[in-house]
């Protein structure tokens, strides 16, 4: 039985969250192209979920199969396994003819080549009879058709700096449904951070807010923009949205969004796209001063964001999912916007922080909007581990079927509260591991075969498609279990990253180039007796000392075990004769307490510093300390994405006051 997609939206902001409800399959349709929308067959509510039972259903071609069967097909002949999956979850305006056409060795990466279809219209199919549930529909189309009455052309760049909020989500919607690109900045970055992404995306719009709300504090984002758009001779329009009622110096470049798009029509028709055409950047840190511009085109990214969401999180239709990542970095993208979307998802947007007003924020959301998922980062565990388990206890939490954690490997003490605290120790907890060139998770505990055993702090099983290879100092490949090495993926997915915008040989450098024929993660991976994965942290992190590799992870794992320390960050430093890891006068590991650790393989010397350098997604930006240790601060690279640069102020001023003393003795 096939049937039509509704969406609502109930607007909670005054709240800090909101909540996007779909209500899938209300009534018969005899299109087809509605059949494949509704995914009448992969979502249906007889579906066999990932952890209850053994055949997980995809496609109708892969129905009866186990997930050992799935997986096996996934890597053995993708062309059958994608293109019958494609075929039936993504609503083709034309029909593709040729499933894959790709060769890492030369970075060319193609999916369902001479296939059309649109991302917002395959999000958003909805019924006209239920006028009362177009709110999101009618927002999108609104501004989609203001941005093309101020001349955005399909193609063009569209930045996007808004808080989280359902015009932000309107915004990348309205950009998809017209053929734009959008680029999303995160609405905290300085205008510097801002201007430098718009002039290496050559936007020509901005789309932002007057002001936003996080904390319970108001920031300017009007400001930032004004400043940042002096340094962008390419921008035409700044549209306004307005967050609060506060109103903003508006200038000659400045549209007032919400009073221009009252007077657009609610219906703009979904512009068909080919399945390798841009849908939008996405950029991250580099390490050489420049952010990378991400790429991720059309079919192939919906449809391996659909089916994660899907599968690794357990979700079935009616379940409210609630990932608390901001839309500013790749799994608000892929799990608050895109994924749910596609699966006729309610989608939980969260716009406050775990401790405010109280550190029990997340779980009185869990027990008002009775999330089924929650999905958060190890950052905001660990701090909120540190206070009183009444802050989870006193609410409802029953609602809750799985957690996980997504942004860097989880250590074994948050593992355990999230699991047992918040998720009373019955709820399975995946630790995820992806990146935003991967577009989707990777490595996950789930999905699996009925009763699989679900590790502490372990990404565990690749996921559909995923072929991961751990690969040695000279480029061999490593095999058979209990070793470690460079974490690689053998084989292309829909959902990987094209290029680098701009900049295809610096794509090729950085992922093709270090092991030929494979796609290097930059992360290092330990594969158990048993075949699991556990990432031990980035390659250039790794510790290298008398012949021993040591990944980062582990020691601050350790480290993080002792209840005087909140967080620890550790780095290595060259030494002439143990390689990395020891050297009398300089700083190896810095926390925010002081703890010293001596055995036979690690002598390190421990540092205090008040805060340790993160960016706004909570990941601790290492190579700046390595920098600092090894008094290397002319060129710190792009520190754009920091929460709060004067952070390598005070660390530097640490390390010179560390330094002084240890020369006095």
């Amino acid at each position: 039985m096939a049937g039509r997609v509704s969406i609502g939206l109930l607007n909670s902001l005054a709240r800090g969250n909101v909540i996007f409800r779909n209500k899938k399959c209300v009534r018969k349709s005899k299109s087809v192209v509605l059949i494949s929308r509704c995914h009448a067959r992969s979502l249906s509510s007889s579906s066999s979920s990932s952890i209850g039972a053994a055949q997980p259903v995809l496609s109708s071609h892969l129905a009866g199969k186990t997930y050992s069967d799935l997986y096996e097909l996934s890597v053995k002949d993708p062309e059958t396994f994608w293109g019958s999956i494609a075929k039936e979850r993504l609503a083709w305006t034309k029909p593709f003819d040729q499933v894959t056409d790709c060769d890492l060795s030369s970075g060319k990466i193609n999916w369902f080549l001479g296939g059309q279809l649109n991302v917002s219209g395959d999000c958003m199919f909805i019924s006209v009879k239920h006028s009362n549930l177009r709110e999101l529909l009618e927002m999108t189309c609104r501004l989609a058709n203001t941005l093309k009455s101020y001349g955005v052309q399909r193609g063009e760049r569209v930045a996007i700096y808004m808080p989280v909020s359902p015009m932000a989500v309107a915004a990348m919607m309205a950009c998809a449904r017209i053929g734009a690109v959008h680029t999303v900045v995160f609405a905290g970055f300085s205008s510097e951070a801002l201007a430098g992404r718009i002039q290496d995306a050559q936007c020509k719009f901005v789309i932002t807010c007057n002001q936003g709300v996080r904390g319970g504090r108001i920031f300017d984002l009007k400001s930032t923009v004004d400043k940042a758009v002096k340094s962008c001779p390419s921008i035409r329009h700044v549209f306004v949205a307005k967050r609060t009622n506060n109103s903003v110096p508006m200038g000659k470049l400045d549209i007032s969004l919400e009073e221009v798009m009252a007077g657009q029509s609610s219906v703009c028709a979904p512009e068909p796209m080919d399945s390798e055409e841009m849908l939008f950047m996405l950029y991250t840190s580099g390490s050489t001063g420049k952010p990378k511009g991400i790429v991720h085109t059309q079919a192939g990214y919906l449809l391996y964001a659909s089916l994660t969401h899907q599968y690794v999180f357990d979700y079935t239709p009616g379940d409210v999912f609630g990932c608390v990542a901001d839309i500013g970095w790749i799994t608000g993208h892929s799990y608050v916007v895109y994924g749910p979307l596609c699966n006729g998802a309610t989608s939980v947007l969260f716009e406050s922080t775990p401790v405010y007003p109280n550190p029990g924020r997340y779980w009185e959301t869990v027990q008002r909007l009775r999330i089924n998922q929650f999905y958060g980062a190890p950052t905001a565990i660990r701090l909120l581990l540190k206070y009183e388990e009444n802050w989870v206890k006193k609410y409802d939490r029953s609602s809750l079927k799985t957690l996980a954690s997504v942004g860097e490997p989880i250590n074994h003490e948050a593992w355990e509260w999230f699991h047992n605290v918040v998720g009373d120790g019955r709820c399975p907890l995946v630790d995820t591991w992806w990146q935003t060139e991967t577009g989707g998770v990777c490595i996950a505990p789930l999905p699996a075969e009925p009763g699989a055993e679900i590790r502490p702090a372990m990404a565990m099983r690749p996921f559909f498609g995923i072929q991961p290879a751990l690969l040695g100092e000279k480029g061999q490949i490593i095999t058979g279990n209990d070793v470690s090495g460079a974490l690689c993926i053998s084989q292309p997915w829909p959902g990987m990253a094209r290029t680098i915008f701009g900049d295809h040989q610096r794509f090729m450098d950085a992922y093709f180039k270090p092991y030929q024929g494979q796609y290097f993660t930059g992360d290092g991976a330990y594969r158990t007796e048993d075949g699991y994965y556990q990432i031990t942290g980035r390659m250039d992190d790794v510790i290298n000392i008398s012949g021993h590799r040591l990944g980062t992870a582990e020691i601050e794992d350790a480290l993080d075990e002792h209840p005087d320390v909140p967080e620890t960050a550790v780095i290595g430093i060259p030494h002439e004769i143990k390689g990395e890891g020891e050297a009398p006068d300089e700083p190896s590991i810095y926390g925010l307490e002081i703890y010293f650790v001596s055995c036979e393989s690690i002598s390190s010397l421990f540092k205090v510093v008040k805060r340790l350098p993160k960016t706004r997604s909570g990941k601790i930006m290492r190579r700046i300390l390595r920098k600092v240790a090894m008094q290397d601060t002319s060129n710190l690279g792009d520190v754009s994405t920091l929460d709060d640069p004067s952070v390598v102020s005070e660390i530097i001023e640490a390390h010179k006051h560390y330094r002084s003393h240890a020369a006095k003795k």
